[in-house]
């Protein structure tokens, strides 16, 4: 079966969960077209990435002149389904807090050529990750005549910010959600007709990723937080407690594991607080750089404020670390306080750092317990195969 892949940029560092489903689905006999939006000049250190890149064919590359010529050669040939289109676009644009009408237009036309390539491929299916605009040019497609649709929703954006979910879900073939959690907030904007398009499929990894051997926790009273250096991440409460830390006389590293807006604050902060000997930012480094700096730590740090189920917490659980975090959305559902991990409340500096002390107060073999019990939790439910079979299945389902 040959299905369409869209997404809104591709590859991505902070998008190897798509990769890793795209491989295995592949994997399992099933022929994928890449497409998105943008990507083709960004800046990807693994090289994976860069063979995706090569793979994807980019709507936006020959700028958004070139998308003119497609949509009036669709409104000639297929009136109707384009004046349908176009209407529900402007449905869309209601339904949206923060894009105008021109660019739900401008997302009839990416979707006027995303159609004719479908065409050329074969497409069955198209597969949208995110709920936002992804989605409705998926949609947009089917309203002009292109196969089923169907998107993965990873949150938390869009939980936040309105952009006519329910439409989209409604005119689906099928919806992932990647946690519980996530599927219960799409339940609450849904009728309860809609609710059985709604799966849980988790992202996965490969058994490359889990199938090492152990390596044993270091003797360095060093923690890693790896992601994006942005707000939502809680970065700088981490700084905070290690400020805290340090003020108590406890030993403590950090390693920033990513880059983002708010590395310059996060520098600020590290020369006021004194702790250019204990924080290092790592920039945007690779996937193998990576599982090396997650290894070199004993625990992943992850104080964020806002997620979906984020993939480095299943990264840092496969490699036997045990995990520090906010249980928020889905994270409980995988983080298990006092079992593979320490779960403590979103915001809370005196919470975060009393974790932060403990992990570091434990004896190696009984944080080591933390991490096999990790790693046993991850691979049973993270799979990336088992998980690819279960989007298998969708996609055959909505194909018969």
């Amino acid at each position: 079966m040959k299905i369409a892949y869209f997404i809104n940029q591709y590859p991505k560092v902070s998008h190897s969960f798509i990769r890793r489903e795209i491989l295995a689905l592949e994997r399992q006999g099933f022929e994928i077209q890449r497409v998105a939006l943008r990507g083709w000049d960004a800046a990807v250190p693994d090289q994976e990435d860069r063979l995706e890149r090569d793979r994807t064919r980019y709507v936006l590359r020959h700028g958004a002149a070139a998308l003119v010529l497609p949509m009036l050669r669709r409104l000639v040939l297929s009136p109707a389904r384009f004046l349908a289109a176009a209407r529900l676009a402007i449905i869309l644009s209601g339904q949206s807090q923060d894009r105008s009408l021109a660019y739900h237009i401008v997302y009839l036309a990416e979707a006027c050529v995303i159609l004719s390539w479908l065409r050329e491929f074969g497409a069955r299916h198209i597969h949208a990750h995110f709920g936002t605009n992804s989605a409705e040019i998926a949609m947009l497609v089917r309203e002009l005549g292109g196969p089923p649709f169907s998107f993965t929703v990873h949150g938390p954006d869009e939980f936040l910010r309105p952009m006519g979910l329910a439409e989209k879900i409604h005119r689906a073939a099928f919806v992932v959600a990647i946690s519980n959690y996530g599927r219960s907030q799409l339940y609450m904007g849904l009728p309860y007709e809609d609710w059985p398009k709604v799966n849980v499929v988790h992202c996965g990894l490969e058994k490359a990723f889990y199938e090492v051997d152990p390596r044993p926790l270091p003797l360095a009273p060093r923690f890693v937080c790896v992601g994006r250096l942005s707000e939502a991440k809680g970065q700088i409460l981490l700084l905070e407690a290690v400020a805290r830390l340090a003020a108590k006389g406890v030993p403590c590293e950090l390693v920033l594991a990513g880059d983002g807006p708010m590395r310059g604050e996060l520098e600020t902060l590290i020369e006021r607080y004194r702790l250019g000997k204990q924080v290092r930012i790592t920039g945007w480094i690779s996937g193998n750089e990576v599982r090396e700096e997650i290894l070199a730590a004993r625990a992943l740090v992850l104080p964020s404020f806002a997620e979906g189920l984020p993939v480095v917490i299943m990264e840092a659980m496969a490699l036997r670390r045990p995990v520090l975090t906010t249980y928020i959305a889905g994270i409980p559902e995988l983080v298990c306080s006092g079992e593979n991990g320490w779960l403590f409340p979103a915001g809370s500096l005196e919470d975060l750092t009393r974790a932060m002390e403990e992990c570091l107060s434990m004896p190696l073999e009984e944080l080591q317990e933390f991490g096999e019990a990790g790693h046993r939790r991850v691979v049973a439910r993270h799979s990336i195969d088992i998980e690819a079979g279960k989007l298998s299945g969708l996609y055959l389902a909505a194909d018969a």
